[in-house]
């Protein structure tokens, strides 16, 4: 069966998976019936093989033992695969969640800004409504009030007209769209740390929440609400564990619990506490992120108000980029809100997946089952096999980790969820592991065990027991991704195929960076040096050969042809001359220097001038 047809039966083998559970009462998405398939097909003991095409007879028993699973609700297996399946459809970690809002958030600003953009007025009245956009743009960008709210808008236009004055709106026009796009993000920064101070100086701003303290109230609320959980599912667990563990030493007791299906219980419940433990770890971060923030907030608010005191003019410099910082932090704490907001929906809607246990096992049920029986748990199962390690001198060909020598101990990635590797598949139990006996390394992955003497039988033959707890998982699917497994079902043969073998196991393929050399040449050289390829070359050559020097050439005239040359010949016309005659030329002469002596008159009573001539002669110029 082609790739394409194989595609086109599961799609309708879903298909009617889904209409027959619809049939029933039961709304299945397509993702739950799909890993259901997968789930039914993987069970041994359902014996289908998926290495031939299925027949008829097959996809109908298929798809009745899935509609059998999917409308037994009783069952704790399925209540775990569809938690599942919710987690992984709808859980996005910080990065993802906070990229995908800001998109959302853009996509919805986008017709205000291409409005803005690809405006091009010309008269007052077509600014005015530009500008006006502008003001709507800053108000739904910040989300600080309500666009419909008239003191709100009159805030923000007072705002911007501080910063983005309407004369200015010319040059706005004048811009590239890429600049104008730009700009428009600068000034909603901007009138949003206005808006900011002014609230803080009880300006304004009140429509603005406190977003800190209602972080500060809700941040812890939401951690209690999971730690709760978590309470419960660690009791759950310790119970359900020691009812198993009290079922396999006591064949009187196996008889009077093997009807309840405490194994699906255990294995739901760990899953709930597995899923808890992530958004708790995501509600600590968000809870040190706000704490860093509240710092940061309060510090930029105090130096943005000691630089503007009363001053009557400021300089832009100095009070701008405190206004982006106080907007930027503002936008921080609203992701911090979005969340957390996330985190708690993730939570309540978990929980509903939980409420089975409640009505499979009432409290009153429970407690008369547990009479005689000794409840551990994990804190404790660990602290009774603290002073016991593994001998590493027992074991020749295994490699043990130890936190004395290996260095970021703590952050190995252990196998099965940190579950003991040799309870799983031997005993069917989710024991915790504890690394201090010594965490053994095999085939570059870490295992970690509950007791020294499961180490021991473990590390006998790893194969082996990596093997049971594969084949653990196929009878529970729900093992698969609370075990982490889904690396060893990459390479899983069909079980049909593999149950006449010893193996049921297809070793995943080893990959290895390899180089390889070879010589240039490896037989002789067949080159031609003589060789040529230009024709030019060769005519030269020719030419060459023939001597031409020593040669005589002939020419001969035909009858036909005679007088038919065309001949052409090139004229110069005169050229224009000219010649120049004329000679500027120019000579200096002496500046007459003449001086009259008396002409004051003296003691005399009759005047004597003297004329004295000092011009100097021509030669001597």
């Amino acid at each position: 069966m082609s790739c394409g047809q194989t595609e086109s039966v599961i799609k309708k083998v879903v298909r009617e998976i889904g209409q027959e559970c619809a049939a029933h009462g039961q709304t299945v998405s397509e993702a739950l019936v799909a890993f259901m398939v997968k789930a039914v097909v993987l069970d041994p003991r359902n014996d289908f093989n998926v290495d031939e095409s299925l027949t008829k007879k097959d996809v109908q028993n298929l798809i009745q033992l899935c509609v059998t699973r999917l409308l037994d609700t009783t069952n704790p297996s399925l209540s775990t695969i569809k938690m599942q399946v919710y987690f992984d459809m709808n859980y996005a970690n910080r990065a993802e969640l906070l990229s995908e809002q800001h998109c959302v958030l853009e996509g919805r600003l986008a017709p205000v800004v291409r409005d803005i953009t690809d405006s091009h007025p010309r008269v007052q009245e077509e600014m005015e409504n530009v500008y006006r956009k502008i003001v709507s743009y800053v108000l739904l960008s910040s989300g600080l009030g309500s666009p419909t709210d008239i003191e709100v808008v009159r805030e923000v236009t007072a705002a911007l007209q501080s910063v983005f004055p309407q004369r200015e709106m010319i040059t706005f026009i004048s811009l590239s769209k890429k600049n104008k796009e730009q700009q428009l993000k600068n000034l909603a920064m901007l009138v949003t740390g206005i808006r900011l101070y002014n609230k803080e100086c009880r300006k304004g701003g009140s429509s603005i929440d406190d977003l800190p303290a209602i972080l500060n109230e809700a941040i812890p609320s939401a951690t209690r609400t999971v730690d709760e959980g978590l309470n419960t599912c660690h009791t759950l667990a310790h119970r359900y564990t020691a009812l198993l563990e009290s079922m396999q030493e006591d064949q009187h007791r196996y008889m009077q619990l093997s009807s309840f299906k405490l194994k699906e219980a255990l294995f739901s419940v760990r899953q709930y506490e597995a899923f808890l433990c992530i958004l708790l770890s995501d509600a600590i971060t968000s809870a040190q992120e706000v704490e860093k923030m509240n710092v940061q907030f309060a510090a930029t608010m105090e130096q943005l108000k000691n630089t503007v005191q009363n001053k009557v003019s400021i300089d832009t410099k100095e009070v701008f980029p405190l206004f982006v910082a106080l907007s930027n932090l503002w936008t921080s704490f609203q992701d911090e809100i979005l969340l957390l907001s996330f985190l708690t929906n993730m939570t309540n809607n978990l929980q509903q997946f939980s409420e089975i246990q409640s009505q499979l096992f009432p409290e009153e049920v429970l407690t008369s089952l547990l009479e005689g029986v000794t409840v551990k748990s994990d804190e404790e199962r660990i602290r009774e096999t603290m002073g016991t390690r593994v001998n590493v001198s027992d074991f020749k060909n295994q490699e043990w980790l130890f936190p004395e020598t290996t260095d970021n101990f703590d952050q190995l990635l252990i196998q099965y969820h940190g579950f003991c590797a040799h309870a799983i598949g031997v005993k069917g139990l989710t024991l915790p592991g504890n690394p201090a006996i010594g965490i053994l390394k095999h085939k570059e992955r870490c295992y970690v065990f509950s007791s020294k003497e499961a180490a021991y039988i473990f590390a006998q033959d790893p194969d082996k027991f990596i093997q049971l707890n594969v084949e653990k998982a196929k009878e529970h699917a729900e093992l698969i991704q609370l075990l982490e497994l889904r690396h060893q079902f990459e390479y899983l043969a069909p079980y049909a195929q593999t149950r006449n073998a010893d193996k049921r196991l297809m070793k995943p393929t080893t990959k290895c960076d390899i180089s390889t050399q070879t010589d240039t040449h490896i037989l002789p050289p067949t080159i031609v040096t003589s060789y040529e390829w230009n024709e030019w070359e060769l005519r030269r050559k020719a030419i060459k050969l023939a001597n031409l020097r020593r040669k005589l050439t002939h020419a001969m005239q035909a009858d036909l042809s005679h007088m038919r040359r065309e001949n052409s010949t090139q004229v110069y016309l005169p050229k224009d001359v000219s010649t120049q005659t004329k000679r500027d030329n120019s000579s200096n002469v002496p500046r007459p220097q003449i001086f009259l002596e008396g002409l004051q008159g003296g003691s005399s009573p009759t005047t004597h001038m003297v004329k004295v001539d000092l011009t100097r002669a021509v030669d001597e110029t």
